[in-house]
């Protein structure tokens, strides 16, 4: 019996351990895999920011393996995706109020559902499931759209975010040879 107590005492001790240093440690270490990149958009009224991590392909298949078709994805690593605008911006007919939301996604082959969220939770991923399953809180879903597949030519080697400008400015993410673009409008 007294050995039961000591080893749970060890234990407790261990995982107060890994929650207080060995978390962030973690964090660290993720984030040279993925480093922290910002997307700025500043023009035609509209100011937005969007932060996020930039995972690497390392030769690995992407979308419907590493990232599966039809499942949530935080859109990046580490911390979920932050999309930042400081005027009402109008997605696809819906509008988004200024503010801070998270951007979440779920990829399928030939379109892509982008998903805006008023809840930033602390990481992107349940540590428990292993990183399969998102920390994302569909009640706080605030706008949701679909946006089209476009098959690149080249791979796009690290995760990322950008802003185009055609006939409106578009949102677009690029990755090995993906790239969804959603139009928005001031």
């Amino acid at each position: 019996m007294k050995f039961l107590k000591w080893l749970l005492i060890i234990i407790a001790v261990i995982a107060l351990a890994f929650f207080l240093g060995g978390k962030s440690y973690l964090k660290e270490q993720t984030k040279k895999n993925s480093p922290e990149k910002t997307a700025t958009y500043n023009k035609n009224g509209m100011d937005i920011i969007i932060n996020y991590s930039s995972p690497y392909k390392k030769g690995r298949i992407i979308f419907g393996e590493l990232v599966p078709y039809g499942i949530v994805w935080r859109t990046g690593a580490n911390e979920p995706t932050t999309f930042t605008t400081a005027t009402k911006v109008n997605i696809e007919g819906k509008d988004l109020a200024a503010g801070t939301y998270s951007l979440w996604t779920i990829p399928n082959e030939s379109s892509w559902d982008i998903i805006f969220n008023s809840e930033i939770p602390e990481w992107g991923v349940s540590i428990l499931s292993g990183g399969k399953e998102t920390t994302r809180d569909p009640e706080w879903d605030v706008v949701q759209v679909t946006a089209p597949v476009t098959e690149l030519q080249d791979p796009i080697e690290s995760f990322t975010i950008q802003f185009d400008q055609g006939d409106s400015i578009y949102l677009s993410l690029l990755w090995d040879k993906t790239k969804v673009s959603l139009p928005i409008h001031h």
